[in-house]
């Protein structure tokens, strides 16, 4: 075996010992756990400055392109993100790449014993131990400082307040649309989970948020007033002034805070994209220059033109198109649904639709209704996943049940799909719903060839 095998098997076997801790469905609404062991580490996340990220929909987007930005900058760059597609080593990116398994290993034995501390003082006060998601924040700032890298981009895992990469202080805080989703962990209405999400924001950081309902743009006044915190606002301090499709993409101007940046390239799909783009240019120039120096047209031009999303609108296969995209609630699946309107010339739209139990399936499938000439439900491997035959059946609320089909598993439904979409070449099959649903046909349209 050689030695890449040795350390795949190696950050598998780390990945295994994460997986043995509570999983993140089930989030502890606290940070001291995470703060004790970073502590312990020697202030590991206070090691780079950080850009700090939350929202409903476009955290990942966003959170990627505030990278690539910054890594076009001549910064060296430590991005987290969640969940992954399929591996998680896909989470840490060191300078753009995910992160070595021999890093992501190495990495693990070194905070191992300091993770089982904060375990044991856990269990003596009768507290769950350290979860998935805590151990990884932990895994993450320790890769980072081990790096090193010049600047952390953070994306919350969930809500704001209480997630552990909170211990982090963030000289950014970056909101995306805020929107329903979690109701049972962050609160029922939008008000609510605005709060949530206004716990990242701290003493004396730049907020930038993209346009929010009243009562969200309400919370996050109140909490960037609380920390003296300046607050610049989408369409009133920036905006995105146009996109105009392009192929393979689009083209932007976009309005920054310090600098107007015209047709610029963005090898993305979807209006919510561009807007994503806008917000991640004015994170940028906010932490770079404080909001008083336009960025390079060059940089700009790099940092947007090596940016990619994967499983956000992205084309896994051809003859027939086959796309796929994380969108898991509403509203997601509302951006997704205009984006395929004006951005892909094809006449009919199959879905391939896997939607996880929290999630607001009827939500979902209302967005996607009037596009699908045929919908095909399956189910992913997630054990979250709602059975197929149950989501047929809402599904069928709103599409006509004869364009209804359900399938047991993901390569089913796929094979059925194509095989429609391959009838005709003004069609197109998209795969949706469930972010795990998309990783298994990305997987499967790499084994399979699909391109």
């Amino acid at each position: 075996m050689s030695a890449e095998d040795d350390f795949r098997e190696a950050a598998d076997a780390a990945y295994a010992e994460l997986l043995g801790r509570i999983g993140e469905a089930a989030p502890q609404p606290r940070l001291e756990p995470t703060r004790r062991a970073v502590e312990l580490l020697g202030d590991v996340h206070r090691a780079a400055p950080v850009i700090h990220i939350t929202g409903t929909n476009g955290k990942t987007s966003t959170s990627r392109i505030i990278e690539s930005l910054l890594r076009a900058s001549g910064l060296r760059t430590g991005l987290l993100t969640s969940p992954h597609l399929e591996r998680v080593t896909e989470r840490i990116l060191i300078d753009g790449e995910p992160i070595s398994d021999e890093a992501f290993a190495r990495n693990w034995d070194d905070i191992r014993p300091y993770l089982l501390m904060v375990d044991a003082e856990l269990a003596a006060d009768g507290e769950e131990t350290l979860t998935f998601f805590e151990a990884l924040t932990v895994l993450a700032f320790a890769s980072f400082a081990d790096a090193p890298v010049d600047a952390v981009v953070l994306e919350v895992g969930m809500g704001g307040e209480w997630d552990s990469t909170n211990v982090a202080d963030g000289q950014v805080a970056v909101f995306t649309p805020i929107a329903l989703d979690h109701m049972a962990r962050l609160g029922a209405t939008v008000e609510q989970i605005a709060r949530t999400k206004a716990g990242i924001i701290k003493p004396a950081a730049t907020v930038v948020t993209a346009m929010q309902p009243i009562e969200a743009l309400d919370e996050l006044r109140a909490a960037a007033a609380q920390n003296e915190a300046p607050l610049v606002i989408e369409r009133m301090d920036f905006a995105l002034e146009s996109t105009t499709v392009a192929v393979g993409g689009q083209l932007v101007d976009i309005r920054g805070r310090a600098g107007r940046y015209s047709d610029v390239f963005l090898p993305l799909y979807g209006g919510h994209q561009a807007q994503n783009a806008a917000i991640a240019i004015v994170a940028v120039e906010s932490f770079l220059g404080d909001g008083n120096f336009a960025l390079d047209a060059d940089v700009v031009a790099e940092g947007f033109g090596q940016v990619t999303s994967p499983g956000r609108l992205q084309l896994v296969g051809i003859d027939p198109t086959v796309l796929v995209d994380a969108a898991h609630n509403p509203h997601g699946a509302a951006a997704l649904a205009a984006a395929v309107r004006e951005y892909f010339d094809f006449d009919e739209f199959g879905f391939v639709l896997g939607v996880l139990a929290d999630k607001d399936a009827h939500g979902i499938v209302s967005e996607l209704a009037a596009l699908a000439a045929r919908v095909d439900v399956t189910q992913s491997s997630s054990e979250r996943a709602i059975p197929a035959d149950e989501l047929a059946e809402l599904v069928r609320m709103d599409v006509a049940p004869d364009l209804v089909a359900t399938h047991a598993d993901a390569e089913e439904a796929m094979q059925a799909a194509r095989a429609w979409a391959a009838e005709s070449p003004r069609r197109a099959v998209v795969v949706t719903g469930s972010i795990t649903l998309v990783g298994d046909v990305i997987a499967l349209a790499r084994e399979e060839g699909w391109k």
